[in-house]
């Protein structure tokens, strides 16, 4: 009994509304020798035990899982990403979003979920950035990012004015909706949408990406891991400016407030089962999206 892998099924609740597909899933694991549990990765008003499956804590018991599977899009990965970094803990994504570039399962292959059965997969590490708050020489505010941290205006700035250092000295100046400072998994995120190049997402570097930026002189840039990034805002006491990481709660910034955004100890370990490269998923996605455009 104590060699039985643990393995948590984490639905989200707006994507698998009957927990259907976390059903099948726990039939599979359990079917092949696992033990499961569910958690849900953020509430869902109404959800408990009536669903026919307990609902159990996801921070009592990511302590003691081997495994971490996530149905849902992309976005419910980053939502757990933060969780299962801080644990070690790998995580595998069915798909039941659209795009879902961090997924390795799509719905209509959960047989291979058997394919665990041996233990015998292949680990991704992906490149976390700690995110850091320094206000008055405190820090106000700290997280990991599997994505990005974003700096922006509120709604009714016109735009903001951004001093970006490193600790060399000054780097860029920005004048527009504000900067996306990601990783190479979220260079296929906001900073492609704000016209980022898209990078390997096993690779290391630290990417800037200006949104909506006033001059043409303003440029994208892939750094070494080795920077840390900081990012001074010039005029907040009259404009409203918030930070997000990971599309998560907005933190609004003072004058004066440091970001500090540099490469984690903390990785993403995601789950391998197939022998699909980057590029094919990308060309795959890629034309799946274009596709529904053009209808």
């Amino acid at each position: 009994m104590k060699d039985m892998k643990k393995v948590i099924l984490c639905p989200n609740p707006y994507r698998d509304s009957e927990l259907t597909v976390a059903k099948r899933s726990k039939e599979i694991l359990e079917s092949i020798g696992f033990r499961t549990v569910v958690c849900l990765p953020f509430n869902r008003e109404g959800y408990d035990d009536e669903l026919g499956v307990p609902i159990r804590q996801l921070a009592q018991e990511i302590k003691s899982a081997d495994l971490l599977i996530a149905f849902g899009g992309d976005g419910t990965i980053l939502h757990l990403a933060r969780t299962v970094a801080l644990h070690s803990v790998p995580v595998l994504g069915i798909n039941l979003g659209s795009l879902g570039f961090m997924s390795e399962l799509e719905l209509n292959e959960l047989d291979r979920l058997r394919d665990l059965q041996n233990w015998d997969f292949t680990v991704e590490s992906r490149m976390m950035l700690d995110v850091k708050v320094i206000r008055d020489e405190r820090t106000v505010y700290s997280t990991i990012a599997l994505n990005d941290a974003v700096i922006s205006k509120g709604s009714i700035a016109r735009v903001v004015r951004l001093n970006i250092f490193t600790e060399e000295g000054p780097l860029t100046r920005v004048t527009g909706d504000g900067i996306v400072v990601s990783t190479p998994t979220g260079s296929t995120g906001y900073s492609m949408a704000a016209g980022g190049p898209i990078v390997e997402p096993t690779a290391q570097n630290l990417l800037l990406t200006p949104i909506c930026p006033h001059s043409t002189r303003s440029s994208c840039y892939v750094l070494s891991p080795d920077h840390v990034i900081t990012v001074e805002t010039a005029d907040t006491s009259r404009k409203f400016v918030y930070l997000s990481s990971d599309g998560g709660k907005a933190f609004s910034l003072k004058n004066g407030d440091q970001v500090r955004v540099k490469h984690s100890e903390y990785t993403t370990k995601l789950v391998r089962l197939s022998k699909k490269s980057f590029c094919e998923i990308l060309d795959k996605k890629m034309g799946m999206e274009a596709a529904k455009h053009e209808k």
